[in-house]
């Protein structure tokens, strides 16, 4: 699963590299959206986070201080956004048709990675999906693909 994050986190695109990460930053979107979703069941596992970590500094080639300063900046801007557009519209500047539904799909893996699926999980994914133009068709057969490749039932 965090493979599949690791190759999509690597497609996005990064802009020029700034000391500081803005939430307009592609990678920080995502993080701050994947942060999001970790977190809507009210628990976020040391083992979640840990694999977080791992695809993110595999993904943009950081470690240290560097990898922290992502994910501050992604955990930022998760807890000051009122809403998902700032993350959202960020992601469909950058993405096209087929990646956007390649990030639902991490979305799912991330959700699914428990073993349960909460109905605040599934309804943010919906959202998210909505957000960034993903049809319901699409946001479905993303969910039923991950959950026949981990053997994982969850309800629409």
């Amino acid at each position: 699963m965090f493979d599949r994050i690791l190759s999509f986190l690597k497609d996005l695109p990064s802009g020029a590299k700034t000391s500081r990460l803005q939430e307009d930053d592609p990678r920080v979107a995502a993080a701050a959206l994947l942060i999001h979703v970790m977190a809507a069941d009210g628990m976020c596992s040391a083992d979640e986070r840990a694999r977080l970590k791992k695809a993110l500094s595999r993904a943009y080639n950081v470690n240290g201080a560097e990898l922290k300063a992502l994910l501050k900046a992604a955990e930022e801007a998760e807890a000051d956004a009122v809403d998902l557009y700032a993350f959202t519209s960020v992601l469909k500047r950058n993405l096209d048709e087929n990646a956007r539904a390649e990030f639902i799909r991490l979305m799912w893996e991330v959700v699914l990675s428990d073993g349960e699926l909460h109905e605040l999980e599934d309804n943010l994914v919906w959202r998210v999906a909505e957000l960034i133009d993903v049809d319901t068709r699409t946001r479905v057969a993303m969910r039923q693909s991950v959950q026949a490749e981990s053997g994982k039932k969850g309800s629409e």
